[in-house]
């Protein structure tokens, strides 16, 4: 290739992803549907992650996942299910500011709820879905009595951040992995027979 050829196509490559206007997130949206459906998700190390797709696939695959560091655009979803890890009894920041800028938008359109923890690697019971749903994200959306899930998660050191891992190092936690697909497939097939269409 010519030096005059290959700068010319350097500078319009160049100049194609500068005027892109906007670049959109990678959607996960297996199956079209035209029951708009989301799940939003905020995570650390991956569980929320993996919890929002099984509960897609709990929905037949018809809900669009996002991670909320995308800042999906809602407007187009008439229903949309919300939730993320837990640490020290909160979701992370990232979300908390994503549903408060968005509440309005929200309220009519909320399902359900779920929050991903490690409980201690305990059983989740009532007290948990009280604490973690109905008392905090349920609140941060004020939208109170919908269906929701707590699932216990998962530790991958590799995955976190080197000072909590060196808290949770001290603390002679083990990594482990109690997220269980078939929990997180009922859950979104629950929510999805609770709408009429």
């Amino acid at each position: 290739m010519k030096k005059r050829t290959f700068i010319k196509s350097g500078l319009l490559a160049m100049g194609a992803l500068l005027t892109t206007r906007k670049s959109y997130p990678l959607e996960y949206y297996p199956m079209p549907s035209d029951r708009k459906w989301a799940v939003v998700y905020g995570t650390w190390c991956g569980s929320s992650r993996d919890a929002s797709l099984w509960i897609s696939e709990g929905m037949d695959g018809i809900a669009n996942v996002f991670d909320v560091r995308e800042n999906p655009d809602l407007s187009a979803y008439q229903h949309v299910i919300i939730g993320g890890a837990i640490r020290a009894g909160k979701v992370s920041q990232e979300l908390q500011d994503f549903i408060a800028a968005r509440k309005d938008l929200l309220k009519t359109r909320l399902r359900g709820y779920f929050a991903v923890c490690g409980n201690m690697m305990k059983p989740v019971g009532p007290e948990q879905t009280k604490l973690l749903i109905d008392d905090h994200i349920a609140a941060l959306c004020g939208v109170p009595g919908l269906p929701s899930k707590v699932f216990l998660g998962r530790i991958t050191y590799g995955l976190m951040e080197p000072d909590v891992r060196k808290q949770m190092q001290g603390y002679k936690m083990p990594e482990y992995d109690n997220l269980k697909r078939p929990g997180c497939l009922e859950f979104g097939k629950m929510v999805l027979q609770g709408i009429k269409v």
